[in-house]
């Protein structure tokens, strides 16, 4: 695991490490060019989390888009760990909820059989993001970004041989027993229409989310933010 005191964006400059093999973890104690789904900005608060890792596909993998769940969980289990008694949820996509506001959040980024996964943990302090409600861990539990990380990868390295050797809808499975629950309102954004409101429906084995619209219909989403309906947060 390597520590750096400041980057840009750890994600980029561990999927520039020609040399970076898979299990590889690189850490910043602070990033100032972070960036989180669809190119938003992700804020580098001090005492917070930055940190990615490399996977290597090989042909016998599942398929690579289901890494998103080996991520959410092994993301739940590590904070879990440490903060038991927290009221966490993961949220599709990629978000992990603490007391219904946002704590951490996950970017995968492929570049061919390459995956890099990042994720940006609030632990000290809850950026102020217009529009959405954000929770830091230092309400239950004072840890710093080094201290967190060999947790996170021990929950990561896990996980990913699970991944590889267990059959790929007992990760979804998995994944739902932490989330939202089966019949959750949500309203997908993203894409070129409008916003499409249904029921949560559980997911596909490589992490698509089911929607269901009504009249027996179900969507399969592969992208998109989601807003969930206020009294489903809490779990």
């Amino acid at each position: 695991m390597r520590l750096v005191e400041q980057t840009g964006s750890t994600n980029s400059d561990l999927m520039g490490l020609a040399e970076a093999v898979e299990g590889d973890w690189l850490v910043a104690r602070r990033q100032d060019a972070g960036r989180g789904r669809q190119g938003r900005e992700w804020q580098g608060l001090d005492g917070n989390f930055f940190g990615s890792t490399l996977v290597v596909l090989n042909e016998r993998d599942p398929e690579a888009a289901s890494l998103s769940l080996v991520a959410g969980l092994a993301l739940h289990d590590a904070v879990s760990t440490l903060a038991p008694e927290a009221a966490l949820q993961l949220k599709w996509p990629n978000d992990l909820m603490l007391d219904g506001a946002k704590l951490a959040g996950i970017l995968t980024e492929r570049s061919s059989g390459r995956v890099v996964i990042g994720f940006g943990v609030n632990l000290a302090e809850a950026p102020a993001i217009e529009g959405r409600e954000t929770a830091a861990l230092a309400s239950h539990v004072e840890i710093a970004p080094q201290a967190f990380a060999p947790v996170l990868a021990g929950s990561f390295a896990r996980l990913l041989g699970a991944w590889r050797s267990a059959d790929p809808a007992s990760l979804a499975m998995a994944w739902l027993q932490r989330a939202h629950p089966v019949g959750t309102k949500l309203t997908v954004h993203g894409g070129e229409g409008a916003p499409i409101t249904g029921s949560f429906a559980g997911l596909d084995a490589d992490g698509a989310l089911r929607l269901d619209t009504g009249g027996g219909q179900v969507e399969i989403v592969r992208a998109g933010d989601v807003d969930l309906a206020k009294d489903s947060r809490n779990g």
